[in-house]
């Protein structure tokens, strides 16, 4: 399964405690009971009503184990009564974490994108959309919806860490070290913010101030591998060469670093130590 880019994609409980017990459950003491009516159509859409909330809560329920594809069919059940808002919007993005957990980007982007279109203020969708159609590489759908939430919430953090993470994997360096740099001013001891915008540095050429974020990243984490491997590139680009030894035989002494880095940290150091 294709992991999923790293903004947590977090489900929205907002309607599970909707029918306490389930179907047939009793209201809480003091709450006044449903209208009880002889009316056929009313009967019908109260019924309605009750099995929409039942269905997202088992939606939720099955999404909580992990059984993605029960949680899907639950929702899909839950939309085909055409509930209202908010609830439509809710079935709409625990669809799309459950088609995400599935690894079916595109259907979850289908699912927060129509999530979002009923309700524009949901950040959460917006944000889960930038990462799915990330995580499906379809940059350009990412950027558009990145760019949408940045203009639905110009000070929000993941709204600036999603679209500089689209920008930087885009080529787009100058908005990526423009949407860091706001992110870093706002949180300095974001260590993540500090790699992601000495990645931009580094492709911009500015070898000194991509340095210097990573330096800061590690401050932040001296167990950050990404942040010193990279840092030793940086090193090495710069032509400090004992230094950037020095950075990848710290790689592979870091306890429980991956062996792919690890392996090719080692290929970086001892390359380093016999050139001439």
């Amino acid at each position: 399964m294709r992991p999923i880019v790293a903004f947590a994609l977090i489900a929205c409980a907002l309607f599970a405690c909707a029918l306490p017990g389930g179907l047939g459950a009793q209201p809480y003491p003091g709450l006044t009971p449903e209208p009880r009516t002889t009316d056929p159509a009313l009967q019908r859409s109260f019924a309605i009503e009750r099995e929409i909330a039942e269905r997202i809560r088992l939606g939720i329920e099955a999404e909580a184990r992990r059984d993605f594809g029960a949680a899907v069919t639950q929702f899909d059940r839950a939309l085909a009564l055409a509930p209202h808002e908010p609830q439509a919007s809710t079935a709409f993005y625990d669809r799309g974490i459950a088609q995400a957990g599935l690894g079916d980007e595109a259907a979850a982007a289908d699912s927060f994108r129509e999530a979002v279109r009923r309700d524009p203020g949901f950040l959460a969708a917006r944000a889960n959309l930038v990462a799915v159609e990330l995580a499906a590489g379809n940059l350009d759908g990412a950027r558009a919806a990145a760019d949408a939430f940045v203009r639905a919430a110009p000070d929000s953090a993941r709204a600036l860490y999603g679209r500089g993470l689209v920008a930087l994997r885009s080529g787009d360096t100058a908005t990526a070290r423009e949407d860091f740099e706001k992110l870093l001013a706002a949180n300095p001891a974001y260590a993540v913010a500090h790699y992601d915008l000495a990645l931009a540095e580094q492709r911009a050429g500015r070898y000194g101030e991509a340095e210097r974020e990573l330096r800061a990243a590690l401050v932040l984490f001296s167990g950050y591998v990404r942040a010193r491997l990279a840092l030793g590139a940086v090193l090495l680009r710069e032509g400090k060469r004992t230094e950037a030894r020095d950075a990848f035989d710290a790689v592979t002494q870091t306890p429980g670093t991956d062996p792919a880095l690890r392996n090719l940290a080692v290929a970086l150091r001892d390359a380093i130590a016999v050139a001439p």
